[in-house]
């Protein structure tokens, strides 16, 4: 199928795209978890997000990210306990985004996922329906890099099987990711929550 405006091939963030953003009951359930106080949620989520990236980015154990969190080492069953509240606040997704991309994924267009995701997490999304629409789901934890650094969209682009890197369109739902894809030549769309706009960009009428 021909597509004189739309793009030949996408790649697509997870969160904050597919994903919906964790709740506060989620992140509530997360600080109980690690026995944190509830009147410090904003504080457990500094500490959660100090280490993230470099958890993200495979540089850290599952236990080696949750040390730094807490203070120490949790043992085996709180390890446990914390990794399923943490991957639960990231699986749920966005049904409308889900339908416009059913739409495009039924034209043939090519979809890359590509996610700044730790490896327990990058496992667990595999599993779902959702990931048969992708070419290739590419995570930070498995590439040993994160969005923005150049050689994540290098690779994804390479995964589109698009040489042009001006007929592939970058969905994310944070600007510097957008910036930093920009940069190299892709097209992109900065998804702030209108699946108008995506699937503008996705189904342009012929």
């Amino acid at each position: 199928m021909t597509r004189p405006t739309g793009p030949d091939a996408v790649i697509l963030d997870y969160n904050g795209v597919l994903g919906l953003q964790p709740t506060r009951a989620q992140w509530l359930r997360l600080a109980r978890t690690a026995s944190w106080p509830e009147d410090d949620l904003a504080a457990f989520q500094r500490a959660f997000w100090n280490a993230r990236d470099l958890y993200d980015a495979g540089q850290l154990s599952d236990l080696a990210y949750w040390a730094r969190v807490l203070g120490s080492h949790p043992g085996p069953r709180l390890l446990r306990e914390l990794l399923a509240a943490d991957t639960d606040m990231w699986t749920a997704t966005d049904a409308s985004v889900l339908s416009v991309l059913r739409r495009a994924h039924a034209t043939g267009l090519p979809m890359v996922l590509l996610s700044n995701a730790p490896a327990h997490l990058s496992t667990v999304l595999d599993t779902h329906d959702w990931r048969r629409m992708m070419t290739q789901a590419l995570y930070s934890a498995r590439l040993q890099l994160c969005k923005p650094d150049p050689a994540t969209y290098q690779q994804a682009l390479h995964a589109t099987g698009v040489r042009d890197p001006r007929r592939v369109l970058f969905v994310d739902d944070r600007a510097h990711n957008c910036q930093a894809a920009a940069r190299l030549g892709l097209r992109t769309l900065h998804y702030t929550g209108s699946t108008d706009a995506l699937r503008t960009a996705l189904l342009p009428a012929a």
